[in-house]
C-alpha cells in the first residue's frame, strides 16, 4: 500500500476490476463487466464505509441468490493465512466488503452455521470484528457459544475476534447495548484470555475492559484486582494497567490502588510554565519540584492537566500522563516536559487564559499556572 494515498482511495476502479478478476478465476460465470460498471462511477463522492457498502451490494447483485453458493465463492479468495500479528489492513484489506457481505446478508438461522464458519476464515486473513456483532445481537447465546469455544483456537486472530468483536464500545462499530447493560457474558470470556500468549490479544482484552470501565467501573476495578492477586505475570499486570487507563486518569483512587498508587503526600513546588504568551504551534515547558512528605518511600503517577478554553469562555481540563517515580522519604525530584500547542483534528483551540496544573496518584496537588494562547489570523 502507498502510503501517500488515502485509504479509501484503495476501494476504486482498480479495485473493481481486481475483484472481478478474482471472482472469475473461481466462478467462471460471474459478470466481471457489469460488476466494474456498477461500482465504478458510484465511488468518487464517497467516504471509506459507504464504498465498501457499494462493493458488498454489487457482490449481492451478481453472485448467486443463493447464500451458502456466494460464500464459497468468496471464501475461495481469501488466499494464505496472516503469519503476523498485523496485515489485516495493509494486507488484506480488500477483504473488507467479504466481511461486510457476510455482516448483512448472513443472518437468516439457517445461515447461521455458514456465517460462523466463514468469519472463522475471514478473521484469520483480515477482520471479522464488525461483521459478528449483529449475531451477537440476534443470536446471542449461540453466538457467544462459538466465541467461548474460540477462547481455545490455536490462531491469536480468532481469540482475539473472541474479545474484539464483543466489545460493548468497539470504535466505528455499533454498540452492543445488551453488554453495556450487563457486562457478565463479555467477562466470562475476557476471563479465558487474560493470560493469552498473543501481545496482539492481551490488547484486545484490555480496550475491551476499558470499554466495560466507563458504565461498570466497580466491576472493573474488582476484576482487576482479583487478576492481580492471582500470582500476576507481567503480561497480566500490562493488562491491568491498561485496563484502568480512564479511570486512572480520572483519578479514581480504587483504581489507583489497584497499582499500587495510594493518597499522596507530597509538596508540589517551583510550578511554571513558559512562555506566559504562547502562540499556537509553539511549544509549552512545564517544570515543577515534588517533595516527599511521607515518612516512607511513595510510589506517584504523576501527570499534568492542561484546561482549554471552551468556547463558551470556560476552561476544561484534558489528562496528559507524565510518569511514574518512587520518592524516598524527604526526596525531591523535578520535572519538566513540553508540550506542543499544535492545530490537531480532535481540539478546537480558542484564544485566552488557559490553565496548567499537576495530578499525582489522581489528585490535584499544589497551585495553578497559566498562560495566554494567541491564535494568529487564518
Amino acid at each position: 500500500m502507498a502510503d501517500n494515498k488515502a485509504f479509501k482511495d484503495y476501494y476504486d476502479q482498480e479495485m473493481a476490476e481486481r475483484l472481478a478478476r478474482d471472482l472469475t478465476a473461481v466462478y467462471p460465470p460471474f459478470p466481471a463487466a457489469d460488476f466494474i460498471n456498477h461500482v465504478t462511477p458510484r465511488l468518487p463522492p464517497l467516504e471509506l464505509k459507504a464504498r465498501v457498502a457499494v462493493f458488498t451490494g454489487a457482490l449481492r447483485d451478481h453472485l448467486p441468490n443463493d447464500y451458502t453458493q456466494s460464500i464459497g465463492i468468496l471464501l475461495a479468495l481469501l488466499g494464505p493465512e496472516l503469519t503476523l500479528e498485523q496485515g489485516m489492513f495493509s494486507d488484506s484489506w480488500f477483504l473488507m466488503p467479504i466481511a461486510h457481505f457476510v455482516e448483512l446478508y448472513g443472518l437468516k438461522e439457517a445461515d447461521f452455521e455458514t456465517s460462523m464458519r466463514a468469519m472463522y476464515e475471514i478473521t484469520k486473513r483480515h477482520s471479522s470484528e464488525f461483521a459478528i456483532r449483529p449475531y451477537l445481537q440476534k443470536y446471542p447465546e449461540r453466538t457467544l457459544a462459538v466465541l467461548d469455544n474460540w477462547t481455545n483456537d490455536p490462531s491469536p486472530h480468532v481469540r482475539r475476534l473472541v474479545s474484539e468483536g464483543s466489545r460493548p464500545r468497539l470504535p466505528w462499530a455499533s454498540q452492543l447495548k445488551q453488554f453495556i447493560h450487563d457486562p457478565t457474558p463479555t467477562l466470562a470470556l475476557l476471563e479465558k484470555l487474560k493470560d493469552d500468549p498473543a501481545e496482539y490479544v492481551r490488547r484486545s482484552v484490555a480496550n475491551h475492559l476499558n470499554d466495560i470501565a466507563k458504565d461498570h467501573p466497580q466491576r472493573v476495578i474488582e476484576t482487576c484486582a482479583r487478576w492481580m492477586q492471582e500470582d500476576a505475570s507481567p503480561e497480566r499486570a500490562w493488562i491491568v494497567r491498561h485496563a484502568l487507563r480512564t479511570l486512572v486518569k480520572a483519578g479514581n483512587p480504587n483504581a489507583l490502588a489497584v497499582l499500587g498508587y495510594e493518597p499522596p503526600q507530597v509538596a508540589l513546588r517551583g510550578l511554571s510554565v513558559t512562555p506566559a504568551v504562547l502562540t499556537l504551534g509553539e511549544s509549552l515547558t512545564i517544570r515543577f519540584t515534588l517533595h516527599n512528605q511521607a515518612s516512607t518511600p511513595q510510589n506517584l503517577l504523576v501527570d499534568y492537566r492542561l484546561h482549554f478554553m471552551k468556547a463558551n469562555g470556560e476552561v476544561k481540563p484534558k489528562v496528559f500522563k507524565l510518569t511514574t517515580r518512587q520518592l524516598d522519604p524527604g526526596e525531591m525530584v523535578t520535572i519538566e516536559r513540553q508540550h506542543p500547542i499544535r492545530p490537531i483534528t480532535t481540539r478546537k483551540y480558542y484564544p485566552g487564559r488557559q490553565l496548567v496544573d499537576v495530578q499525582v496518584n489522581g489528585q490535584v496537588v499544589g497551585n495553578t499556572a497559566v498562560f495566554d494562547l494567541i491564535i494568529p489570523p487564518a
